[in-house]
């Protein structure tokens, strides 16, 4: 019998995503631990950031709130997500997430199964540059040039 070594990654060796907005760290993943069955993260989103919508052809979502005020958008309906509430996302089902609250908002991510190759298993269906995000939150530009 082949025992495959214990891997434990911190969130400190996880890089952030923000190309879909908020911070998405995924941390056990086929890469980090040899994960077959899906992959597990933590999305960090401030106040006013959201993750764009998008959806999962290949996979369910399943979300667990730890900390903040959330809104989630499915299929276009918004519902509230607070902590200690769990959520799972069927495929298919085109969904956004949005900092509603004045903290950052922590949830804890799972999808599985995976796809076929990573570039398949996540749809974008809005734009979520910097400039498309703040024409849909109406935020006007920084006047010092600083990022959003």
């Amino acid at each position: 019998m082949t025992v495959k070594p214990v891997r434990i990654v911190h969130l400190d060796e996880t890089q952030p995503n923000r190309r879909r907005g908020g911070d998405l760290r995924a941390l056990l993943t086929p890469t980090t631990v040899g994960a077959t069955s899906g992959f597990m993260g933590l999305a960090i989103i401030q106040p006013g950031e959201r993750i764009g919508e998008h959806y999962h052809p290949y996979s369910e979502e399943f979300v667990f709130v730890v900390s903040g005020a959330l809104e989630v958008d499915l299929d276009g309906v918004a519902h509230p997500l607070r902590p200690d509430q769990g959520l799972m996302i069927p495929r298919d089902v085109r969904h956004r997430f949005r900092n509603v609250g004045r903290t950052e908002s922590r949830m804890v991510f799972h999808l599985g199964p995976l796809a076929p190759r990573p570039e398949l298993g996540h749809v974008d269906t809005e734009d979520t540059t910097a400039e498309a995000a703040r024409a849909l939150q109406s935020i006007p530009p920084d006047p010092t040039g600083a990022p959003a």
